[in-house]
């Protein structure tokens, strides 16, 4: 713990004080669960030894399935000992933006947003959506959602970079192949304890009217807030509620935990690797290719890690891609560390 605890000018701020409690609590959730996956283990190693004694197949097989699942369970346990960066136990807003295309792109995007919808709902984590802009036809221009839950940010940053889709179209009479584009933006939500200085001369604050579900006062009143950083062109909005104060703080919330997370880019040594995936939303720069047609394929191009179920990837089933591209991320920055000390 670096011994903060032993500062007491920290306890003297109560946001320094819940976080350093929380991470405390996860440390402690993490040893308590490697010790019961140890006793687990021990335990039925002599369940198995005891049930071969005695002849009992049954038994045998069935304890060597709960071994099966106890290797997995550590198998997650050790690449969540990977999530050690400044940020990655914070929540974090996740934004996608459809690429060109039109209608094609629009709805790829949306399903790219279902995905990690579905992805957050089945790891017990929160989702708040923040801002959406519909598609003229069908989907979605952009969206951010807030994942709240413990390493929310750590886990979802391997997801930043340009997704591609290859599919038969929807749209199309002719049912042709089509190929779409839509990329994925991270950050970590950040608290009070974090300063972040804006000048309010560098911002352009622009109200429109929110869309999307919510009666008639989403189409009278102008409370949807958007906010220009022009130093930087960062742009974030929000219109989750129906006060123009309320989503102008929350704005400008996301606008520091973005301002946050290009400064973590900048002292993290793995940070190349992300920066390079935030080029333009089109050929050439995707993470990841999804091809529904001809055939059925979802491959990683930074990992090359492929899957044959892309049905079940859209549905959120992205663990061993995010776990891949963390241990590749965590082997970089060793490797750069390495090398800057000698």
């Amino acid at each position: 713990m670096n011994n903060r605890a032993e500062d007491p000018d920290l306890w003297n701020d109560s946001d320094a004080a819940q976080k350093l409690m929380r991470e405390r609590t996860m440390l402690a959730g993490q040893i308590e669960g490697v010790q019961r996956l140890e006793a687990d283990v021990n335990d039925t190693i002599e369940l198995v030894e005891l049930a071969e004694m005695e002849g009992d197949e049954a038994v045998v097989a069935e304890a060597l399935g709960n071994l099966r699942a106890l290797a997995e369970e550590a198998k997650r346990r050790e690449t969540e000992s990977l999530l050690s960066g400044e940020a990655d136990s914070n929540d974090c807003y996740l934004e996608v933006n459809a690429g060109a295309g039109g209608t094609e792109a629009q709805d790829w995007a949306e399903m790219l947003l279902r995905m990690y919808t579905r992805w957050a709902e089945q790891h017990g984590y929160k989702v708040t959506m923040m801002e959406s802009s519909e598609g003229e036809q069908a989907g979605i221009k952009s969206a951010t959602i807030q994942v709240t839950g413990p390493n929310a940010y750590g886990w979802l940053k391997t997801e930043a970079g340009v997704h591609r889709l290859v599919r038969i179209s929807p749209f199309d009479a002719a049912a042709r192949r089509q190929t779409s584009f839509a990329s994925v933006w991270v950050y970590p939500v950040v608290d009070d304890s974090i300063e972040i200085e804006i000048n309010e001369a560098d911002l352009r604050v622009d109200t429109f009217r929110a869309s999307g579900a919510g009666g008639q006062h989403v189409n009278k009143t102008e409370s949807a807030i958007r906010i220009t950083h022009i130093p930087t062109g960062i742009v974030v909005a929000c219109q989750t509620d129906r006060s123009q104060h309320r989503n102008r703080a929350t704005a400008m919330t996301m606008l520091k935990a973005r301002m946050y997370e290009q400064e973590l880019q900048r002292r993290e040594a793995a940070a190349a690797q992300t920066e390079a995936s935030k080029t333009d939303i089109g050929w050439g720069h995707q993470i990841r290719s999804y091809v529904l047609a001809p055939y059925q394929l979802v491959k990683d191009l930074r990992t090359n890690v492929e899957k044959t179920n892309p049905g079940a990837i859209l549905d959120g089933d992205i663990d061993d891609f995010m776990a891949a591209a963390l241990a590749a991320r965590v082997g970089a920055t060793r490797s750069e560390a390495s090398a800057q000390a000698q």
